[in-house]
């Protein structure tokens, strides 16, 4: 493995210059959903009563389409994902909701329990501490146990709402009326609905999703969609998580531009070395002057200038009136001066293969400790242009609203022992990796990606920060083989990586049983893969032709730069057996390459491959 610094001689660059999208998810052909009962077949004008199932999932998202909100298409180079509509992630610890679902032999139907009030993330305030250190603030838990999965129906049910509405942490979503989670081996047996208070506890048992598929079934299914014209390059790896075993190569060891497909690197990297519960952390420390505040980053690019209450594109964010607030009770007296501190980071801001175009095209900004919305300028907009400037820009607008003068902003280090003002932090670093997935955003990866180098004291660089991913990643047994990355986010077209690795990481994640202690800290990469056809960037994917097949029966991470085309995730197969895949496509063109690409994952959920 290595990390050079400058991008690959000859790779032609990518164009910024497609427009945007302002869509929104459409609803036109889904499921009517009646209350908080989404039904999969509007035409059974009386479902059959449903037996339920008590979930001990503390992560698994719950939630009504009312809940969704327009968020960002896919922030690469090329910035050609459809637009994307994010799933709010709701409070980490949430005790045993009860979830209902098909009985075998009857219509799918999931029922969704309602909330008695919106469940967002609140603001996490921290009581200040003795001195600013800007460190992550972890709370000392134990991992979250798995999802106990609803029963697995009878028949395979294509239900895009219920894979939209259930979480996929700890495997706890539902692939259609079927439960993944029940068909990689977590589960219990179905009982009647118990109080919110019980607490069952999860099984491991083999897997039950029908017949295993073998070799020759996924070679037949895929001979002729992976001999698209239109897939230029193509390398990929089909494997099956019960097993391990593979089912299908073409060169996966080939290491090709992953684009955005490459978040799942650093991902994998910090849900493995982390606490899955860390959080980020702003803090304005006392100056050297009594009116004199300093803002120190914290790592978090998600602190939000929103208005409290109102979410920006990071469910569960910190607002900067928050901090605002804390500020002004402490202070002890007018603040007339702001400072900035962001010594957390260090080197460039952008990474080698980066365009700078990409900032004022809204894909990106440059990496600081310390920014709001992400570096966006209108926090409102899916993917308005980007600050070239973040930091000063976020001090400058903590001054306007303490009252002092944003034009006296300037840089400094803060000194240590320095009296604690104020602080607020970010979501739990797996919220952070479940959103940065789902809308693959840049931003927040390259932030993952440098607190992974700072947990190990690695420099907090670029290159810092993609060593230190590759070194977690191979210290747990993944093969880097011919693997390169220059930064987090897999914006850059210096990145290389394998389709056997992109496998590899997602196979461990969808693995069966308890026998790798890998898995269970990999779990919430599945919660945050996008469904075909439902959400994030393949809300507008799987819609017709040979690919809507795998519409709501494929998750998967996206990737596309110009001439790059990856789609790397898990799929439920006609025998409700679990496949994970890796494609990559290199040298094809963006939309007919994304579509054959599509149609390939489509082709796995449609054969039982035996």
């Amino acid at each position: 493995m290595s990390v050079p610094g400058q991008p690959a001689a000859g790779w032609p660059p990518p164009s910024a210059e497609d427009p945007e999208y302002a869509g929104q998810l459409d609803l036109s052909e889904w499921p009517v959903m009646d209350g908080d009962t989404v039904a999969a077949n509007p035409s059974t004008a009386e479902p059959e009563p449903l037996e339920q199932v008590n979930v001990a999932d503390p992560l698994t998202i719950r939630l009504s389409i009312d809940d969704t909100m327009k968020l960002p298409v896919d922030s690469e180079r090329a910035r050609q994902d459809p637009p994307t509509v994010q799933i709010p992630a709701y409070p980490g610890q949430v005790p045993n909701q009860p979830a209902t679902t098909q009985v075998p032999g009857q219509p799918a139907t999931l029922r969704i329990p309602s909330p008695a009030e919106p469940r967002r993330y609140p603001p996490q305030r921290q009581e200040p501490p003795t001195e600013s250190t800007g460190e992550p603030i972890g709370a000392e838990q134990e991992t979250p146990d798995v999802a106990v999965p609803a029963p697995h129906g009878g028949g395979r049910q294509r239900v895009v709402i219920a894979a939209l509405a259930v979480g996929l942490v700890g495997l706890g979503a539902a692939f259609g009326g079927t439960s993944l989670a029940r068909l990689v081996g977590f589960g219990t047996a179905a009982t009647t609905a118990a109080p919110a208070t019980s607490d069952p506890t999860p099984q491991l048992r083999p897997a039950t999703g029908g017949t295993a598929p073998t070799p020759d079934g996924v070679r037949s299914a895929l001979a002729g969609p992976a001999g698209a014209p239109a897939l230029g390059r193509l390398t990929g790896s089909v494997v099956d998580p019960a097993t391990g075993h593979s089912l299908w190569e073409a060169d996966s060891a080939t290491p090709l531009t992953p684009a955005s497909a490459g978040k799942l690197l650093a991902s994998a990297a910090a849900l493995l070395s982390l606490d899955p519960q860390s959080r980020f952390t702003t803090t304005v420390v006392a100056g050297a002057e009594p009116d004199t505040v300093i803002m120190v980053g914290g790592g978090d690019p998600t602190l939000s200038s929103l208005p409290v209450g109102k979410e920006s594109v990071y469910p569960g964010a910190p607002h900067l009136d928050d901090l605002v607030a804390q500020v002004r009770a402490a202070a002890g007296g007018p603040v007339h001066k702001v400072l900035f501190d962001v010594s957390r980071y260090s080197g460039e801001q952008l990474a080698p293969g980066w365009d700078p175009r990409d900032v004022a095209g809204g894909s990106v900004a440059p990496i600081s400790p310390l920014m709001l919305d992400g570096g966006r300028h209108d926090p409102d907009q899916s993917e308005p242009p980007r600050t070239a400037t973040p930091a000063a820009d976020a001090a400058k607008m903590l001054a306007k609203r303490l009252g002092a003068d944003p034009g006296q902003v300037a840089a400094t280090t803060a000194p240590t022992g320095a009296k604690v003002l104020g602080s607020v932090s970010s979501a739990p670093l797996a919220d952070l990796v479940d959103n940065l997935l789902l809308i693959s955003d840049n931003v927040l990866a390259e932030a993952v990606s440098r607190e992974v180098a700072h947990s190990t004291g690695a420099p907090t660089t670029f290159a810092g920060g993609s060593q230190a991913v590759l070194a977690v990643l191979q210290r747990n047994n993944f093969d880097l083989t011919g693997v390169t990355m220059v930064d987090g986010s897999g914006l850059s077209t210096s990145d290389r990586v394998t389709a056997k690795l992109l496998s590899s990481i997602l196979a461990v994640a969808a693995k069966p049983g308890g026998d790798d202690p890998r898995t269970a800290k990999l779990r919430p990469l599945l919660n945050g893969l996008p469904v075909a056809g439902g959400s994030g960037t393949l809300s507008d994917r799987y819609r017709d032709g040979s690919s809507s097949l795998g519409r709501g029966m494929v998750r998967a991470k996206t990737g596309t730069l110009s001439g790059v085309n990856t789609l790397a995730g898990v799929v439920l197969d006609a025998d409700n057996h679990v496949l994970v895949f890796a494609l990559m496509s290199n040298g094809s063109d963006t939309n007919t390459g994304r579509s054959a690409l599509d149609a390939v994952a489509a082709s796995l959920s449609g054969c039982g491959c035996h």
